[in-house]
């Protein structure tokens, strides 16, 4: 990872000036970027995965032996944009006190999600070591239980397209629409090439991640062939991870300032939050970055630190996304500001801090720490980024300390109010970005006494049955106020 330490940029017009590239960042920094072998294969590239494992392989990696390949989500247009720029882009570090901009150089192919033959090709490879996993907790297409569900229509479609396959080497992939299909085909081209082991590495905001991906890769694995399913219990490893790093969408404006600065227009652009965290517990067969250097904990067991961030910072993150834009607040940093909220999420916070007593946590000083960076006006995280999926997100983050409450014969206003929230926001026709759309429909199409169970029942179908909190979620969504 280099540095971009240009005193002063050329004088340029806004349109004048050369995209980022080889050539380009080689002029910056007074000598040639090398480009590391491909050992590491990433799905879900996007502005995450470039502020978070690439910058931490990036950190560990002087002498070059940990290039990255990676492979977008839904859109083809970040692999496009990196493409373009030789997989060279900045990090601008954004603190509160200024930014330090570094170039990024282990991002070594970028490719369209589609492209499953070059995934297959990469697997192939007996120096690929490790795949990591940042699609979402809606991108693994999995039903209340945790476990995969058949049921989904892309993912019926992989399965079917999975079970008609023959496996021959060399033969081209058939459509597979889910991350999960793609990665199995790919397993079976490594189990044929006999390139041996291999660990998936999942970063995304579950409980258990590691174990929950390795069945649902199982059982797509087991639709697809037996002997499939066996090789992959026998080679591949699952490992779990706790990832944080706040990084919010790059706007134009970030664009045209670091521009402005350089000399150098770089559309790949990442602007994130000093703070980084990456917790890692799993075993890696084939190999692995010495992530421990960039300051990843290798532990254990994750649990603990995944419930701490699951549940405290994103689960702060989606009362902030569900209450406060009723406000008319569009950023985390604005919306922590308001008196209301910040009690709203210190409520919230009441409610987990009483299931995370385990000293190594430091509940106290991160719960500060939290607040802190929430309040990073030069971090621009906007709420209706977070608000996209937010059923899934409810079902991860705060529905187990609901349940948890429920159990113990409490109502948690902290967990109450912001599903109610989301209860009234519905109703009243606020719509994101939401895997469970076709199944909200459904929900608000009920009888008008049966809605909010019935969307409360995609939380999790236990709760369609508490008739005490859906009684209470309804007197929430009654008040004249944002519930």
């Amino acid at each position: 990872m280099s540095a971009i330490t240009v005193p002063e940029a050329p004088e340029r017009s806004s349109g004048d000036r050369p995209p980022l590239s080889a050539h380009t960042a080689a002029s910056l920094l007074g000598r040639q970027v090398a480009r590391p072998p491909v050992r590491l294969v990433h799905l879900g590239l996007g502005a995450f995965h470039r502020s978070h494992q690439l910058w931490h392989t990036a950190l560990v990696d002087e002498g070059g032996e940990w290039g990255y390949a990676a492979f977008t989500g839904r859109s083809p247009s970040a692999a496009r944009t990196l493409e373009a720029q030789d997989g060279l882009y900045a990090i601008a570090t954004r603190g509160v006190d200024g930014d330090r901009v570094d170039l990024i150089s282990s991002l070594v192919e970028a490719h369209d999600g589609a492209d499953v033959d070059r995934l297959a090709e990469l697997l192939r490879s007996p120096a690929v070591a490790v795949v990591t996993l940042t699609i979402t907790e809606a991108g693994y297409r999995l039903g209340a239980d945790g476990d995969l569900d058949p049921e989904d229509p892309d993912t019926a479609a992989d399965l079917d397209a999975l079970a008609q396959t023959g496996f021959v080497a060399g033969d081209a992939a058939p459509p597979l629409r889910t991350a999960l299909g793609r990665l199995v085909f790919a397993l079976a081209a490594r189990r044929d090439a006999g390139a041996g082991p291999i660990t998936i590495l999942p970063c995304d905001n579950m409980p258990a991640n590691g174990a929950v991906v390795a069945r649902a890769v199982g059982a797509i694995a087991e639709a697809a062939s037996p002997d499939l399913a066996r090789w992959v219990r026998a080679n591949v490893a699952f490992a779990s991870s706790v990832v944080d790093r706040i990084t919010p969408a790059t706007t134009e404006d970030d664009i045209r300032s670091l521009a402005e600065r350089i000399g150098v227009t770089d559309r790949g652009l990442v602007v994130t939050e000093p703070f980084s965290e990456w917790i890692i517990a799993g075993e890696f067969p084939a190999g692995r970055p010495e992530w421990e250097r960039s300051g990843a904990r290798i532990v254990a067991d994750v649990e603990p630190y995944e419930r701490r961030k699951l549940w405290m910072l994103n689960g702060a993150h989606t009362v902030l996304a569900i209450t406060a834009r009723s406000f008319g607040h569009t950023t985390v940093a604005d919306a922590i500001a308001d008196p209301r909220v910040r009690e709203w999420v210190e409520e919230y916070w009441d409610v987990a801090t009483e299931r995370l007593s385990a000293p190594e946590l430091a509940i106290g000083p991160y719960r500060d720490a939290l607040v802190e960076r929430f309040s990073n006006a030069r971090i621009a995280h906007h709420l209706d980024q977070i608000a996209a999926e937010t059923t899934t997100k409810l079902r991860y983050r705060i529905v187990p300390l609901l349940v948890r409450a429920r159990g113990d014969g409490r109502m948690p206003n902290g967990c109450v109010r912001p599903i109610a929230a989301w209860v009234r926001s519905l109703r009243a026709g606020r719509r994101d970005v939401d895997a469970f759309g076709p199944r909200i429909d459904e929900a608000l199409a009920a009888p008008a006494p049966d809605v909010t169970s019935s969307l409360l029942g995609i939380l999790d179908p236990a709760l369609r049955k508490d008739d005490a909190l859906i009684a209470e979620v309804d007197a929430y969504v009654a008040l004249s106020i944002p519930a």
